[in-house]
């Protein structure tokens, strides 16, 4: 009989899952099992950094709507997948983490890096556990995936103890799942009599609103959840995760009125997006306190979360705006909220002529609003953007729209800086047709810097444009302690690492730079000064006093 090694094991149970591409940095004792995954036709990415590595393995899941892999050796290696898997565990982001570890044979002795990884993993994941056998590796990593996948989604980890990835076992012992990963997705229906309390609901609003989160990406209800604001007429708004589900520029989407919208609204429809700070959970005087909640989600333990909901229901977001789809047309009539549309367009073209003129400012150093304006005026409407900052993400989130769902993407309710540059490289990775840009601070830009290498190393042709202002947030007096950090050259780092590098000074010059980064066809960085007195206003994450 033939025999195979727990690395090969590995390797066939990710392939037969449909994995296709997986994000790492070799080491023992995984560096078998890296190969022996390469040798299945997996595509291997080796980054800079295991962080950036679990960041790349996100993005490329949340753009393809699949699970992320990521590969780390044991001990140090394993524990810098950390704040990656914490970021997509914040974000409710399917990924596999696979860490190598000391042998199990040598456990209590003090072996070479020998640490309890598992535990160090559980409270960022959905499921940890470490494989004692390689027969059944299969059996753990289709359950790993089952987890990630199943209900809402989430990041989980494998231990590989060094022995169990080389121990040889008969080949005809080990049992292989069958079908892709993304079969162990459920799409549970809400309860029937739910749906006709949320239709009751909505058609005796006045002033109705459908927010939105991630949920919908993930449960692919893009589609659906268009068919039901045009069919009912309700006003929409995503979190900043969750743009592009339907174009920022639909006829429904009143971006510049959000407050008065949050602040007006009678009747939220809540789908797929927790409450949280994101949302200011939904309390006044952000949101009006005497409105209905309709809330839709996946995770029981979600509804009525943080804000009491008049209706709530447990389901699959596509499945339950298919159900909404069919029980409310015979309640639908669009024109008893145009009024409220009239009121909401209104607030949106008073605003709208005041937030252009603050984006075309000539003034030098750039402001950042002009720097979003000539990134907005420049991209492709299918274009995806990353953002990844202190004032440059909320600048950015303000002013950039996003026409298509899972392409835009940034730091989320995690707050991680240094996201950006490995969250380009990720969904270039995933959809390399697409035109990709990460707007960058310049903070979080030195976090994970060297992942220009792996982009010219891989040519992974993504374009990171730097908000240049100096240090670590606006600062109008540089009265922060710790706030400085100078002018750096990142472009002549990128052109030292082999990529096209960009230095812009003059607002009239970033269009051309921008036309050159994305014509030369290889990774490229455009640094840009801009005004380090400029402060963007955004609702507090955090009250600090008591």
């Amino acid at each position: 009989m033939a025999l195979v090694n727990g690395s090969q094991i590995l390797a066939r149970s990710l392939r037969r899952l449909r994995v296709d591409t997986f994000f790492y940095i070799m080491g023992g004792p995984m560096m078998a099992a890296e190969t022996a995954s390469v040798e299945e036709g997996l595509r291997a990415i080796d980054v800079r950094h295991e962080q950036a590595a679990a960041m790349m393995a996100h993005a490329y899941g949340r753009v393809r709507n699949t699970l992320g892999v990521c590969m780390a050796a044991s001990g140090p290696g394993a524990t810098n997948l950390i704040t990656g898997v914490a970021n997509a565990w914040a974000d409710c982001a399917p990924l596999l983490a696979i860490g190598g570890s000391a042998p199990l044979s040598q456990r209590g002795k003090g072996a070479f890096q020998e640490m309890d990884q598992v535990s160090a993993f559980k409270p960022i994941t959905k499921w940890a556990e470490q494989v004692t056998d390689p027969r059944r590796v299969p059996e753990f990593v289709a359950t790993a995936a089952r987890h990630a996948l199943g209900g809402r989604p989430g990041p989980v980890y494998l231990d590989m103890p060094g022995d169990v990835l080389y121990r040889q076992v008969e080949e005809d012992d080990v049992v292989y799942p069958d079908g892709s990963a993304d079969s162990f997705r459920v799409r549970p229906r809400g309860d029937p009599a739910l749906i006709d309390d949320a239709c009751r609901l909505l058609a005796q609003a006045e002033r109705p609103l459908i927010l939105t989160g991630s949920g919908i990406l993930w449960s692919g209800a893009e589609a659906e959840l268009q068919q039901l604001v045009e069919l009912a007429g309700i006003p929409f708004y995503t979190t900043p995760q969750g743009r592009g589900v339907v174009p920022d520029d639909h006829a429904l989407s009143f971006l510049t009125a959000r407050s008065t919208a949050f602040r007006e609204a009678d009747l939220l429809l809540l789908i797929g997006t927790r409450i949280n700070y994101v949302i200011g959970h939904l309390s006044p005087p952000r949101f009006n306190a005497a409105a209905r909640l309709v809330q839709v989600d996946i995770d029981p333990g979600e509804i009525g979360h943080n804000h009491p909901a008049d209706v709530g229901i447990v389901g699959d977001a596509r499945a339950v705006l298919k159900q909404l789809l069919e029980a409310f047309p015979s309640r639908a009539d669009a024109r008893r909220f145009s009024a409220w549309r009239q009121h909401l367009t209104e607030v949106e073209e008073s605003k709208r002529a005041d937030a252009e003129k603050a984006m075309s400012t000539d003034q030098r150093p750039i402001h950042p609003l002009r720097l979003c304006k000539e990134v907005r005026d420049f991209l492709d409407r299918d274009a995806i953007l990353v953002v990844d900052g202190q004032e440059i993400l909320n600048y950015g989130r303000q002013s950039i729209p996003t026409f298509v769902p899972r392409h835009r993407l940034n730091s989320g309710v995690f707050g991680t800086m240094g996201v950006g540059l490995p969250f380009g490289v990720g969904a270039k990775v995933a959809k390399p047709d697409s035109q990709v840009l990460v707007l960058h601070g310049d903070g979080s830009f030195g976090l994970n810097a060297m992942e220009l290498d792996t982009c010219s190393r891989f040519n992974i042709p993504v374009v990171t444009v730097v908000s240049l202002n100096g240090g670590w947030t606006a600062d109008p007096n540089r009265e922060k302690t710790g706030r400085e950090l100078g002018y750096t050259k990142f472009h002549k780092m990128a052109e030292a690492l082999g990529c096209h590098g960009e230095y812009v000074e003059d607002p009239a010059a970033i269009r051309p730079a921008l036309e050159r980064a994305f014509k030369a066809d290889a990774p490229a960085l455009v640094n840009v000064l801009t005004d380090w007195r400029a402060r963007a206003t955004t609702a507090a994450f955090s009250q600090y006093s008591t």
